[in-house]
């Protein structure tokens, strides 16, 4: 018997977002294969964006990505940074603190972010499924 799939949220800057998007992969840990070895194929991932790039740049604050493992392994590119092959599907990012509330990973809607520092962590299959609706209308 296989385990069922697990959701997850991965906090990754806007610009990174992007590029795995239009590349098919995703990366957590600046690169490193470490926690993506963690995630395995059928896996949900709802990706949030603190802001535009890393370092310094401006405020998004939203979810802006949903993908499903593809990858059964990662994947060294040749950027030397650790990948692991996901698709990713057609959404409008939302923002999160409206949201806040209805997640149940989120224990104080008044300081909503706090989750999102941990970087990449599961999440409740219910809570994905609140996102990832509001994500596709």
């Amino acid at each position: 018997m296989t385990a069922p799939e697990r959701c997850w949220v991965s906090t990754v800057s806007l610009d990174h977002v992007e590029v795995a998007a239009a590349g098919g992969f995703t990366q957590a840990d600046h690169g490193a294969n470490t926690r993506l070895r963690r995630l395995r194929p059928g896996d949900h991932i709802v990706f949030y964006s603190p802001r535009t790039t890393m370092i310094g740049g401006d405020p998004v604050r939203r979810f802006t990505a949903l993908a499903v493992v593809t990858g059964a392994e990662p994947y060294q590119a040749p950027s030397e940074h650790w990948r692991l092959a996901c698709t990713f599907e057609p959404v409008t990012p939302i923002e999160v603190k409206p949201l806040a509330g209805a997640l149940s990973f989120i224990s104080d809607p008044a300081h909503w972010g706090l989750p999102f520092r941990r970087g990449l962590f599961t999440i409740p299959a219910d809570d994905f499924a609140v996102i990832a609706e509001r994500m596709r209308a």
